[in-house]
């Protein structure tokens, strides 16, 4: 049996050291990516910032070996139901032909109290 191989993938989000976390992990042929903050647009609007989260999540894809037509599943965690449909005609947009499994929750705040928006994915690898 061929052992699995860890990888960590550092991001550039300030929490990560303090934290003591990954942008993501990559195990075998699967990539995790933590929950994913509009980190540079921190008080844009909910579009902007999704769009942000996503851009980042896709670069972290990207440095796994992975992209987001690869994702299998995502969490978006919102602080506003309001929110909801601004971010999921984004989410939508991107994975329209995908179709990932999805969960949407309404959180009480974030980290940084001017977010709005996280997410998390999941990707295989393709062999």
């Amino acid at each position: 049996m061929t052992p699995m191989i860890r990888t960590n993938i550092p991001g550039t989000s300030p929490y990560e050291p303090i934290i003591g976390l990954s942008r993501a992990v990559r195990i075998g042929n699967h990539v995790h990516v933590s929950g994913t903050g509009p980190v540079g647009a921190d008080d844009a609007d909910i579009t902007q910032q999704t769009e942000q989260v996503l851009a980042i999540i896709a670069t972290a894809l990207k440095n796994a070996g992975s992209s987001i037509e690869h994702v299998y599943r995502t969490r978006i965690y919102l602080t506003s139901a309001e929110d909801w449909e601004a971010v999921a005609r984004i989410h939508g947009r991107i994975f329209s032909t995908i179709l990932p499994a999805v969960t949407t929750i309404v959180v009480t705040a974030f980290v940084n109290p001017t977010w709005r928006v996280e997410l998390e994915a999941d990707a295989l690898i393709p062999e």
